[in-house]
C-alpha cells in the first residue's frame, strides 16, 4: 500500500509527499532524518491528512494534484468538508464564509 499525506509544520505551513509506509516516513520528517526536506527546518510536524492508495503511481498523482491546490483547498481536505472542496474546485472562484 502507499499513502499520500499533509503535514503542518511549525509555521502553520502545509507539506504534502507520498510514501510506503507512513509511520516511519513520519518519523523520518519529526526526527530530521533527511536534512535537505522542507520540514527539516520547521519542526515539530502534525499528520493533519493521509490517504492510502493501492499504486505509487496513483499516491504519487495524488500528491502532485494536491500540492497544486490552494492553502483553503487542502484544509478543506484536511476537514473532510466535502461542500467546500467541491467549491474550491469549481472554475469560479468561490469564497465561503469562515468559520470561526
Amino acid at each position: 500500500m502507499f499513502w499520500v499525506y499533509i503535514l503542518q509544520c511549525s509555521d502553520k505551513s502545509y507539506y504534502t509527499g507520498h510514501t510506503d509506509n507512513l509511520e516511519s516516513r513520519f518519523a523520518q520528517h519529526q526526527n530530521k532524518m533527511i536534512s535537505s526536506c522542507y520540514t527539516s527546518t520547521r519542526l515539530p510536524v502534525q499528520l493533519m491528512h493521509s490517504q492510502e492508495f493501492t499504486t505509487r503511481e496513483e499516491a504519487l498523482a495524488a500528491e502532485k494534484q494536491i500540492q497544486g491546490w490552494s492553502r483553503k483547498k487542502k484544509e478543506a481536505l484536511i476537514k473532510g468538508d466535502w461542500h467546500a472542496l467541491s467549491a474550491y474546485a469549481s472554475r469560479r472562484r468561490v469564497d465561503l464564509p469562515t468559520k470561526p
